[in-house]
């Protein structure tokens, strides 16, 4: 039987997406591959956090990528210091314990966890136990003041 038949998909449709693909491969836009043993820089905790991270700062070395991208190890006794969003920002964590400060209110996070903070909202992020606190941070640049 046909691919695109067992997709229930007419015929024009699957050849339209095999194009596509194709011709995207052979697209002038580049990709870039980092890895984070490369860019890994030690850092205070941010925002006047305390004790010592690791940033991986993946892509910001990249002109016009919209997106920030990082992942950051909060070792023993860190924080990420509360602070106000200027923009939407998405945190993952990983690994580890922390105890997440949002608008005031105190909840403990742990792996699996997605933490969504809408701009004018604020928060900070401490470090728990033994274990480094592992995070995936995602957020838009902020629009350039004129």
């Amino acid at each position: 039987m046909k691919p695109h038949l067992l997709l229930g998909l007419p015929a024009a449709v699957s050849i339209f997406a095999c194009s596509r693909a194709t011709t995207a491969h052979r697209s002038p836009i580049h990709a870039l591959i980092q890895h984070d043993s490369l860019i890994a820089v030690r850092e205070p905790g941010p925002h006047n956090g305390g004790g010592e991270t690791t940033a991986y700062p993946f892509f910001a070395n990249e002109n016009q990528v919209a997106l920030v991208f990082r992942k950051r190890a909060l070792h023993p006794g860190s924080a990420i210091g509360y602070h106000r969003n200027d923009v939407d920002e998405i945190y993952y964590v990983v690994s580890g314990r922390g105890e997440l400060t949002l608008d005031g209110v105190q909840r403990i996070v742990g792996p699996g966890t997605a933490i969504l903070t809408r701009a004018g909202s604020s928060h900070g992020l401490r470090q728990l136990g033994a274990e480094d606190l592992v995070i995936i941070i995602n957020y838009q640049h902020a629009a350039p003041q004129h």
